[in-house]
């Protein structure tokens, strides 16, 4: 990776971030906070773009600035675990298990299809 990948990765995953922020504020403005519906979009979405770009683009630093940088940087796993372990100590079981398995499976589902979508686009 040269010294100009790597920054332009370090950029496009603060602008991940700052997107992370901006959809999280916007979710939770319309559908409360009681559950933490902005970090599931953000998750699935995001893991449905990355499966879909996985699929559909073979360049290895473009992967990286979108994959890596942007996507890695929306994308956060951590709040998933950390809300759910606020939840856990309110002793919201149910919220916890649906946020930790809901995450997971919905995630898991939307890269999948991404990525057959992609490999489609990428005939």
């Amino acid at each position: 990776m040269t010294p100009l990948t790597f920054l332009v990765v370090a950029v496009a995953g603060g602008i991940g971030a700052g997107a992370r922020y901006v959809v999280d504020l916007a979710v939770t403005a319309l559908v409360g906070a009681r559950f933490p519906w902005g970090t599931l979009v953000i998750n699935v979405t995001g893991s449905f773009a990355l499966g879909l770009l996985t699929g559909a683009v073979s360049d290895a630093v473009l992967l990286a600035v979108i994959g890596t940088g942007l996507l890695g940087g929306f994308t956060t796993f951590s709040s998933v675990a950390a809300v759910s372990a606020v939840m856990a100590t309110d002793r919201r079981g149910w919220a916890v298990a649906t946020n930790t398995i809901g995450t997971l499976v919905l995630a898991a589902a939307a890269a999948a299809a991404g990525l057959a979508i992609g490999g489609l686009i990428a005939g």
